[in-house]
């Protein structure tokens, strides 16, 4: 544990076993970054730090700051020598003095887990350092795998960043094995904001009959494949079948009062006055400068009751920092926690839910609700379970999103599990989903867009009203001048081959970088590999041959050509619910 923040600690662990046996065998950074496929483990499945005979040793359970070291050597008497400064304490000596006693052999410089260490490699791969990310009481829990023979020393170093010039305490604690803790990992809303614990969905228990593959994301625990599944499954059950997914960590924030609809109508690039109560709408939050905030749509429940439901909490925070900014007489709740929610995605969703759900005679029923549009509903009958049902998606197909209070979520789920079975229902992940969107088109915030990202630069023109909508919203006067001087556009890319680019990937016409991708994939339906990108507008016309470079840029090219997307049903016709065959699948299928 870091105590004030902004201190760096090594660490080091040898098999018990190993040393009786009068073998060194400790962590091993070189093996450890090999099996997990990361530069150092985190809290999930790829956690666990080997020794160089692949013996796992300890695994990461919790982890409050994320960002460590596992490059180079614990400080060394050496490093600051060559800096001037002989004699200074260092930890590679701390750690011979400490481990003497167990018979191992001193070394010039250990090899070491540097929790906190800020170190990074630059483009021409030099190693750097700066301040250590972690904050006042931030730790690093482990478990051990085996007998262990652990040794720990706060680094002294006062001579460069390593410990923000100013070192201070570190703690180590230990637990007994029958002490039990949940994996996490430290989360913040926002930068100056408490850390929270990764948290399990209502719907986890549920989905974890499925799948081991359990992965962080925006601070709840979501899962990313199906075990006996697989990614390419999921995609083909959601692309014929149905398909469910936990979506419960989008952030929901209730926007409620008098001044309600004008905060949404300052803050979003959709007319809200023109919203009626039960519609949806997908749009864009903008700063001053036109950059995105987010995207996300909005839920009108009521004339002074809006939903705010996105992808984190920078949105919904925006929301509550804009209402007190104006004094609004509207407020902001983020009501992530009360309303957990799962995604019935695909061509039978509508025969299930329709079989499951009941809507008083003022709201539309399951069969006549049409595109982003909401209705209240329960399960049975009038006094079943009630919920909240939108016909909206994340997937390119026709599909409905179920949102209920958590305590209800094993009963909902369970009854579509139940249904879904006379339909080949799949659970899905992650992995899967990502492979849906980028098909349909459908942008993700990091990839597609950022704060420096105008709507129209990411591929969302659609959302901005700058003509029917008169009122005045964040970033319109920016937005406007970005529009009539556009400098880079969201494309689609086909590309020959079968090699899949990476994102930041750059793309080339000649020398000239001209772009860059944004997410790319290989498309099981369409059998090519496809990719998003944004590029320079003169280069942006549709058939234009382009390259993607990789290693470094110039001696691996990849043949594409700028293509419209969304690549697979532009015409948006699955979503809509359009389908040749939409039969009840065969039991032998």
């Amino acid at each position: 544990m870091d105590i004030k923040g902004r201190e760096s600690s090594d660490f080091q662990a040898f098999s018990r076993r190993a040393l009786d046996n009068g073998t060194e065998r400790e962590i091993d950074p070189t093996t450890t970054r090999s099996l997990m496929g990361n530069l150092y483990p985190q809290p999930g499945i790829f956690s666990k730090f080997w020794s160089v005979d692949q013996e796992p040793l300890v695994e990461i359970i919790q982890d409050t700051c994320g960002r460590h070291d596992t490059f180079g050597l614990a400080c060394t008497a050496r490093y600051y020598e060559d800096l001037g400064y002989p004699g200074l304490v260092n930890c590679s000596d701390n750690i011979n003095k400490d481990l003497d006693q167990y018979g191992i052999k001193p070394r010039g410089g250990w090899q070491a887990i540097n929790f906190f260490f800020n170190t990074m490699l630059d483009d021409t791969n030099a190693i750097g350092m700066d301040d250590p990310w972690s904050r006042p009481g931030d730790f690093v829990l482990l478990r051990a795998l085996t007998d262990l023979v652990c040794v720990s020393t706060g680094c002294p170093c006062d001579i460069d960043p390593a410990n923000g010039w100013n070192p201070t305490d570190i703690q180590v604690r230990t637990y007994k094995a029958t002490e039990d803790f949940k994996r996490s990992y430290g989360y913040r809303k926002s930068a100056e904001a408490d850390v929270e614990e990764t948290k399990k969905t209502a719907f986890h228990d549920c989905f974890a009959r499925h799948p081991r593959d359990f992965i962080e994301y925006n601070g709840y625990w979501l899962p990313n494949t199906m075990t006996n599944h697989g990614a390419i499954a999921e995609y083909w059950a959601c692309r014929d079948k149905v398909a469910v997914m936990d979506l419960s960590p989008l952030r929901k924030y209730e926007v409620v009062g008098p001044d309600a609809e004008e905060l949404m109508q300052l803050c979003v690039t959709r007319n809200m006055k023109k919203l009626s109560v039960g519609q949806v709408v997908y749009t864009a939050l903008c700063y001053e400068h036109g950059g995105m905030v987010g995207d996300g749509t909005v839920y009108r429940l009521g004339e002074t009751n809006f939903r705010w439901i996105g992808g984190n909490d920078t949105s919904g925070l925006w929301l509550q920092e804009q209402a007190l900014k104006r004094n609004l007489n509207a407020w902001v709740r983020n009501s992530t926690d009360q309303l957990h929610n799962i995604a019935v995605q695909g061509r039978f969703s509508r025969e299930i839910l329709s079989k499951i759900f009941w809507t008083p005679p003022q709201q539309p029923t399951i069969d006549e609700l049409p595109w982003f549009r909401l209705t209240v509903a329960h399960v049975g009958d009038v006094a079943g379970t009630s919920v909240v049902i939108s016909r909206t998606g994340y997937s390119g197909e026709l599909g409905y999103e179920i949102f209920c209070h958590p305590k209800d979520a094993v009963e909902i789920f369970d009854r579509v599990w139940e249904i879904g079975q006379d339909y080949g229902i799949t659970p899905l992940g992650l992995a899967a989903l990502d492979m849906l969107r980028i098909e349909s088109g459908l942008i993700f915030a990091g990839s597609e867009f950022d704060d420096q990202t105008d709507p129209f630069e990411a591929g969302i023109g659609f959302t901005v009203l700058l003509k029917s909508k008169t009122d005045d919203f964040i970033g319109r006067t920016a937005i406007e001048e970005r529009k009539a001087h556009p400098h880079r556009k969201l494309v689609g890319f086909e590309i020959e081959g079968g090699t899949i680019p990476s994102a930041g990937d750059c793309v080339r016409i000649g020398k000239a970088q001209v772009g860059e991708i944004t997410s790319a994939m290989k498309s099981p339906i369409l059998g090519k590999v496809i990719a998003l990108g944004r590029v320079a507008t003169t280069h942006a016309a549709l058939g234009t041959d382009i390259e993607i470079g990789q290693l470094d840029g110039q001696q691996k090219r990849l043949k594409a050509k700028l293509v419209a997307f969304p690549h697979f049903d532009p015409t948006k016709e699955r979503v809509k619910g359009t389908y040749t065959e939409a039969t009840v699948p065969d039991a032998a299928e």
